[in-house]
């Protein structure tokens, strides 16, 4: 193949498919931090939070008026890993206590006091760092701080970072340690 022949359009690397996840675990567990939604009722949206999500970039690419129908269940929903997002919903919900109080010595007031949405990027990660070894810790504070980015305060993504910079050190411990 020489370099001046179009390319193909390759299926989305399973690294964007977990950032995806991430990005609607957030978007569930915002739910259920502000309105107390369970479990059921926020894996129950996903697929129309993806459908809308994706209808808005269609609509920007072909100045479309159609939304997308949404799909039926997670399993459904392409370009997302839907099994890690209903790990990082479910064990965030089910580990928030434990996990907020892992962040505990690496933040500079109450969790309770946090915005919420840096609250949550804060809890997926902690997660994340926690249960999800295979991840490297700066891909997990990375993708927090694109989040913090994306849905957060103006320097929340500042506060992000300094967290789980501080929380990576006694979480994961020698993987941080620099050589």
């Amino acid at each position: 193949m020489n370099d001046t022949a179009p390319r193909k359009t390759a299926k989305r690397r399973p690294s964007a498919e977990r950032s995806r996840a991430r990005e609607l675990a957030l978007q569930g567990l915002y739910q259920w931090r502000i309105g107390g939604a369970d479990a059921a009722t926020v894996e129950s949206h996903m697929p129309e939070w993806a459908a809308c999500a994706e209808g808005g970039k269609q609509k920007n690419r072909e100045n479309e008026a159609n939304e997308p129908e949404p799909a039926a269940s997670i399993a459904e929903v392409a370009d997302v890993d839907g099994d890690f997002y209903l790990a990082l919903v479910r064990g965030v919900m089910r580990d928030s206590a434990a996990l907020s109080a892992r962040l505990a010595p690496a933040l500079d007031r109450p969790f309770e006091a946090l915005s919420p949405v840096e609250a949550v990027i804060l809890l997926l990660a902690a997660f994340e760092l926690t249960h999800c070894p295979e991840t490297p810790y700066r891909v997990i504070i990375n993708e927090a701080i694109e989040l913090a980015k994306r849905f957060g305060g103006n320097e929340g993504h500042r506060y992000v970072n300094g967290v789980l910079d501080k929380a990576a050190g006694f979480i994961r411990g020698q993987e941080t340690v620099k050589a």
